[in-house]
């Protein structure tokens, strides 16, 4: 019997899952349900094994997409035993700064940040609770994307306001943290002596932002209390001024609703375009607003990686990871380019796995718990 580790990665429609050999950390499988809530889809494969293809009932939950992972690997894989399943739940606040097991307590805590995340946390937590009903004999691990930069003093974490705000969470906490720690951990293995150095990774997909590291450790990052802040993403507008926040609402008469939908769902790549938020669809559009936001968004990452590079006292490796930082080369050569005046450094591309990270991260809350 090969013990295994089940990762879970829940948007609001879909519900990624990897599979992971406890010894060796080997991918066995891995697919994903798309459309959940509309016309769902459930994609899977066996490693060097069989794929299927499957339509869910109208309007399937998480629950049922989980089932269908569940039927689809005792169906292919009856020599496995799952010993945790692993969460990515994209904010633990100030109390989780590494991962956990699921508790009570910890659902009840998560559910408090979900204002803090509202695009991400809910359905984070969906997950969970489905995994809790239909594979209820094995412990749910919470994986979060703010750990990694948990260890930020007041310098990084503050805003300029009150202090008593500060005390009551309005404040800054960074996001991506799996897949800079999959990315200081590649660098640990693979480039030891830029793991010892100044890096700042570049996290750049449908949402992005960038992180200062050093010795592996998170020093500083461009998202702060919410996943809208930093560099415009694919549809988030990325930082703006408060100012313009308010004109909207009083000139425009806008509610925070509509503010916050705008901001998060219409802006970004696909409100300086006009197009699209597919960094793809662009480049081969070319037209002058394709141009225009790529552009736009090269400046915005250049000047966030040169900030960061402050922080440092300077850069030795750049690395890109993400949808866009992995696949889009012209995009990496604009920021680059940009990012002369700070000399000679290494550029890097480290293929983004959240995944591998969480299966790790589980496995050390399962020893934790055994020496324990």
């Amino acid at each position: 019997m090969t013990e295994t580790i089940l990762t879970l990665n829940a948007g609001s429609s879909s519900l990624k899952f990897r599979v992971f050999a406890r010894d060796g950390f080997r991918e066995l499988a891995g697919g994903k349900a798309t459309r959940i809530g509309g016309a769902a889809q459930f994609n899977a494969y066996i490693t060097d094994g069989p794929t299927t293809q499957t339509t869910l009932a109208p309007g399937a939950d998480h629950h049922a997409a989980l089932e269908s992972v569940i039927a689809f690997l005792k169906a292919h894989a009856s020599e496995w035993q799952s010993v945790a399943i692993a969460h990515r739940v994209v904010h633990g606040g100030t109390r989780y700064t590494g991962p956990v097991r699921v508790t009570p307590q910890v659902i009840t805590d998560l559910e408090a940040l979900n204002p803090l995340a509202p695009l991400h946390q809910p359905h984070n937590l969906a997950a969970i609770a489905a995994s809790e009903r239909v594979e209820a004999d094995v412990p749910d691990i919470a994986c979060f994307d703010t750990a990694f930069h948990a260890g930020h003093g007041p310098m990084t974490t503050r805003f300029a306001i009150p202090a008593e705000f500060h005390e009551a969470g309005v404040r800054r906490y960074g996001f991506h943290g799996l897949s800079y720690a999959w990315g200081a951990e590649s660098l640990r293995r693979d480039h030891p002596a830029l793991h010892a150095g100044r890096v700042i990774a570049a996290h750049l997909g449908n949402g992005s932002s960038l992180c200062a590291m050093s010795q592996g450790q998170s020093r500083d990052t461009t998202m702060s209390m919410s996943t809208l802040d930093g560099v415009p993403m694919g549809t988030r507008s990325g930082a703006i001024d408060p100012g313009a926040v308010m004109h909207l609402m009083r000139a425009h008469r806008m509610s925070a609703a509509e503010v916050e939908t705008m901001l998060y769902d219409r802006s970004g790549l696909l409100g300086l375009s006009g197009i699209s938020n597919d960094v793809a669809t662009l480049l081969d559009d070319g037209s002058d607003g394709a141009r225009f936001a790529l552009d736009y968004f090269a400046r915005r990452c250049a000047q966030a990686a040169a900030s960061l590079a402050v922080v440092l006292g300077g850069i030795d490796a750049m690395v890109f990871t993400g949808g866009i930082g992995e696949h889009a080369s012209s995009v990496r050569e604009r920021i680059i380019a940009q990012l002369a005046p700070l000399g000679d450094f290494r550029t890097l591309v480290i293929p983004a796995n959240e995944e591998r990270m969480m299966a790790l991260e589980a496995l050390s809350v399962l020893e934790r718990d055994h020496a324990a």
